[in-house]
């Protein structure tokens, strides 16, 4: 089997011939590095549901109970209290605007890259 054919400049870097002039080989890039007008949406991740435990203890209450809200009230009324302060937490982490792991969402980035767009000429 023949060995593989590799461009002159990774030979010399790989062998360690640019070290002697103290630069490494140049880098030509095949477009211009320079942002796109624009990402690819992508979803952000799914959220963790929320509240399960308290549904979850109202359904098991209806169930005992022929499906009567009044006989339940106090295990509904815990699973809207659970549900408002999860949709308050909501709003709360959309109006930030990096994410947990400090990433912007596609959407965001769209955004800023519409209200500042590249330079593609001098003036």
């Amino acid at each position: 089997m023949a060995a593989p054919a590799y461009p002159a400049w990774v030979t010399r870097w790989v062998s360690g011939q640019w070290r002697n002039k103290k630069r490494p080989p140049v880098f030509r890039p095949s477009r211009p590095l320079a942002l796109a007008d624009k990402v690819a949406n992508r979803r952000e991740q799914a959220a963790e549901a929320t509240c399960i435990t308290e549904m979850s203890v109202m359904m098991a209450c209806w169930k005992q109970n022929d499906f009567n809200d009044a006989a339940c009230a106090e295990e509904i009324r815990m699973f809207y209290d659970c549900v408002a302060k999860a949709e308050e937490e909501r709003k709360n982490e959309n109006e930030d605007t990096l994410s947990s792991r400090g990433n912007l969402p596609s959407s965001k980035v769209n955004k800023l890259l519409k209200r500042f767009p590249q330079i593609t000429r001098y003036v």
